[in-house]
């Protein structure tokens, strides 16, 4: 998405969180950085970090990958806990159709090429969606 973000001069303020604290402080998976690499993509500098219900008051919208991650994050804000600003990724790609996008981790080098087609399809819509908003 900051790719994205750069490339259409939007004044966005992305970031990316976890609810697990399994990767806090590391890179993205190397299969990950080679993907993105593949598409002009350098993630090799992006560290995990923790979600925090700080975010609810950071940022605009909070996009999980899949459903279980929105209960997490709805255990971790507490009472901060905004369902307004809370959307399942996919949802810009399949409205309604409760999509996950799938974790990759233990699998091969094809899971995050397909993982990586599915978040870019939905950062062009998400930029489409938000960017005519705004000229509207």
């Amino acid at each position: 998405m900051e790719h994205k973000i750069q490339e259409y001069h939007l004044d966005w303020q992305v970031d990316s969180a976890g609810t697990n604290g399994y990767h806090v402080g590391e890179a993205p998976h190397r299969l990950s950085q080679k993907v993105a690499a593949v598409n002009g993509i350098d993630i090799s500098k992006q560290s995990a970090r923790d979600f925090s219900a700080r975010d609810f008051e950071k940022f605009d919208i909070i996009y999980a990958m899949a459903k279980d991650v929105i209960d997490e994050i709805k255990w971790i804000a507490g009472k901060s806990f905004d369902a307004g600003k809370v959307k399942l990724l996919m949802d810009e790609v399949y409205p309604g159709k409760k999509v996950d996008v799938p974790d990759p981790w233990y699998g091969p080098e094809p899971g995050y090429h397909e993982v990586y087609k599915m978040i870019d399809k939905a950062c062009d819509n998400i930029i489409k969606k938000y960017a005519e908003q705004k000229t509207k």
